[in-house]
């Protein structure tokens, strides 16, 4: 919940004081089971503060941002993660960009990776609080409250401290019917930013639709998930798409629209491969195929096969191909205790089918039992997937031992 203005008074006075209350919050555990408790000793020992307290020691313990800033669980949520923020700052600086204004800018996550690589940055939002923490946390970067489609700033993007300089703008992402998934339903929408300023930078979802956006498209991914769509303007990066693969403190790999792509469609080799989310999602999987030696099983499907794993990528080595109304059988033949259940193209939700499948846990790993090389002879991952069109279509399994490439 966000902070009222009262409420930040007190943490900014505490904090300039050298936080000894907030430090004193710090000792409680603030579990689900604790908070009650808790939030009973603080509030005899700070009264109406002691929400403020435990909000912020709450958003902090999330581990996502700098542990001495001010945040709410809300803008921690919503924050860029610091190592896309600092890869997209970067971008910029080698693309030739000296300034950026981050016109919805919150609590300063993205000022803080700008300033960090040698921008010139201002920060405008319209939460009066967001800014207020923001100047706490970036006090090198100057914030001033603004509406995004209202620039003060206009003419400096033009000339002055601002010239060679680019707008960063992260709409909301979700209105009264849930998720926006179209560029024009954002808020602010696409073509009423892109009307105000020639250089744009928009943070989207991860599963908004760009198709219809003229522009650089990059799709970046965080040890496994993808975090965010990201929209560059013409003008700052030309046009076509990236996706970025990362792990927790720095970019493992990227692929580009601009690079060669195969069309090679054949049957299994020796492993399975599911693309990190950034590449299926970039439009990238024949291009990251053809980077690795591999090919797809099916023209429409993501997953890709190939006879050696890519450096460093979790697989699946193939031990059997069935038809999917075969694969119970099939495992209960191998023993199998534990299944993972990979999906693409086939309408089966993977709980239901586990649970349909009933097979016996035994004492596999992950399940209470026993652990170690005889629990790990039981455990199996099964690949689904749709192969053909049409009347020829079927529904395959791939029963498979899950393999990391020991290269790389």
């Amino acid at each position: 919940m966000a902070f009222s203005a009262a409420e930040l008074d007190f943490l900014l006075a505490d904090c300039a004081a050298g936080s000894p209350l907030i430090n004193d919050a710090t000792t409680y555990q603030l579990t689900k089971k604790s908070l009650v408790q808790d939030l009973s000793h603080l509030r005899k020992a700070h009264g109406e503060h002691a929400r403020a307290l435990v909000e912020l020691v709450q958003a902090r313990r999330a581990g996502k941002l700098l542990e001495n800033w001010l945040m709410d669980s809300e803008s921690v949520q919503q924050a860029t993660p610091p190592v896309v923020a600092a890869w997209r700052a970067e971008v910029l600086k080698a693309a030739g960009v000296e300034a950026a204004v981050d016109v919805t800018c919150s609590i300063g996550t993205e000022l803080h990776a700008l300033a960090n690589a040698g921008l010139r940055a201002l920060g405008g939002d319209l939460d009066h609080q967001r800014l207020r923490m923001a100047r706490f946390n970036v006090p090198e970067v100057p914030v001033v409250r603004m509406d995004a489609l209202r620039p003060a700033f206009a003419g400096d993007l033009k000339s002055g401290a601002l010239k060679s300089g680019v707008v960063v703008a992260d709409p909301a992402r979700r209105n009264s019917s849930g998720r926006i998934t179209k560029l024009d339903d954002l808020q602010p929408p696409l073509p009423e930013l892109m009307d105000c300023y020639d250089k744009l930078v928009v943070k989207c979802a991860p599963g908004i639709d760009y198709s219809e956006f003229d522009g650089h498209v990059e799709v970046v991914s965080v040890d496994g998930g993808v975090k965010e769509t990201c929209l560059y303007s013409p003008a700052i990066l030309g046009r076509g798409r990236r996706a970025v693969v990362m792990g927790a403190s720095s970019v493992k790999e990227t692929v580009t629209s601009d690079e060669p792509e195969t069309d090679r469609v054949g049957g299994v080799g020796r492993y399975i491969v599911d693309p990190d989310g950034a590449i299926v999602r970039a439009g990238l999987v024949r291009q990251y195929a053809a980077r690795h030696g591999l090919w797809q099983l099916d023209p429409h499907i993501a997953y890709l096969t190939g006879d050696e794993l890519p450096a460093g990528v979790r697989g699946f080595e193939v031990v059997e191909e069935v038809p999917l109304k075969k694969a119970r059988p099939a495992l209960v033949g191998l023993g199998a205790k534990s299944v993972e259940i990979l999906v693409r193209g086939v309408d089966v939700d993977p709980d239901e089918l586990r649970k349909k499948w009933k097979l016996k846990k035994g004492n596999a790993g992950g399940n209470g039992g026993a652990s170690g090389a005889g629990a790990a002879d039981t455990a199996y991952s099964v690949v689904v997937t749709r192969i053909g069109e049409g009347g020829a279509a079927k529904a395959v399994a791939f029963i498979c031992r899950a393999r990391r490439s020991s290269r790389g």
